[in-house]
């Protein structure tokens, strides 16, 4: 499925440097120029937030900020962990922002956002792991916009799971997304701090609390995963229940990253795809650039229908 065929890789030009690697032609994007960038980047700096968007090197910020969307990242710009794939600073993080909340409602409200993504880097430090932060950023919005359709992207919370679950879950989010990241073997190197069965348990938590919430979940594709150890993936997260899945290329963001080990081609990601369709996901999102909230307003109005038409179909 991961026909490599036409893409250079490290091994056959061993003289240039792995942080050097050629990008295929189907992941290059244009550096962001427009009013609609500018306006956007300007009201994030006026309102104090921070975005995964930017900390995260996003490769799909130029288009999604034109249209006013980005994804806010809360509980400050420092990560307490540090992922081999991750571009976001790690350290000690600094004290939780109380006005937060509020800013982010705001922002919801000034762009007209008809769905908002909210995401976090992880605070190990925190008690709650910051579970109080998502529960207030939701009751802000809530009541600023209410018709705002709400996604979160929440960290695994550690240690902390079971409470922080079900004070979210009682503040009512749309959408609850985890990401596994990639498949359980490449843990260990990718994903330290994390595990595998942890994060699948969270979504299984989410839905025993509100099965009306809809959960999701994503993977990176060209870390070294085999094509089985994807469809084990597929087949886990359905045992979850989860009932969207994206599937992106991962890309590098420094030399000091984990390497690419492969350019997965957008024919081999529609495949994956077909085959994620097969399993029962409401939703799919496969593609080089599919990240965890791009399109997400839109695929959360297709995965809500899609769920009508299988209720309307369960019940003749």
């Amino acid at each position: 499925m991961n026909d490599l065929s036409s893409v250079p890789s490290p091994e056959q030009n061993p003289d240039r440097p792995t942080e050097r690697q050629r990008k295929p032609d189907w992941i290059r994007v244009k550096a962001p120029t427009s009013k609609g960038y500018g306006e956007t980047r300007q009201l994030m700096r006026d309102l104090k937030l921070n975005t995964v968007c930017e900390e995260a090197a996003c490769p799909n910020i130029g288009e999604c900020w034109t249209k006013k969307h980005a994804t806010v990242m809360i509980l400050g710009d420092t990560c307490t962990r540090a992922c081999a794939f991750c571009n976001v600073k790690t350290g000690m993080p600094g004290r939780v922002d109380s006005a937060e909340p509020a800013n982010v409602a705001e922002l919801a409200l000034k762009t007209g956002l008809q769905h908002i993504v909210i995401t976090s880097v992880d605070r190990d430090d925190l008690p709650d792991g910051g579970a109080s932060q998502f529960v207030k950023v939701i009751q802000e919005i809530r009541k600023a916009t209410p018709s705002t359709t709400i996604e979160i992207l929440t960290p695994d919370f550690r240690n902390k799971m079971r409470p922080a679950i079900e004070a979210i879950v009682a503040a009512g989010p749309d959408v609850y997304n985890h990401n596994l990241e990639t498949v359980p073997r490449l843990y260990p190197t990718i994903r330290p701090g994390a595990r595998y069965y942890a994060s699948l348990r969270l979504l299984e938590e989410v839905k025993r609390h509100d099965p009306s919430i809809f959960t999701k979940s994503g993977i990176m594709l060209g870390l070294g995963e085999e094509r089985l150890e994807v469809h084990q993936v597929m087949d886990d997260m359905r045992c979850a229940d989860i009932d969207f899945l994206t599937m992106g290329q991962y890309l590098r963001p420094t030399p000091k990253h984990a390497e690419v080990k492969e350019f997965v081609t957008p024919q081999a990601f529609k495949a994956y795809g077909a085959i994620a369709r097969a399993k029962g996901f409401l939703q799919v999102a496969s593609s080089p650039l599919t990240r965890s909230s791009y399109h997400a307003g839109d695929d959360f109005a297709q995965m809500r229908a899609a769920r009508e038409a299988k209720l309307a179909r369960n019940a003749r």
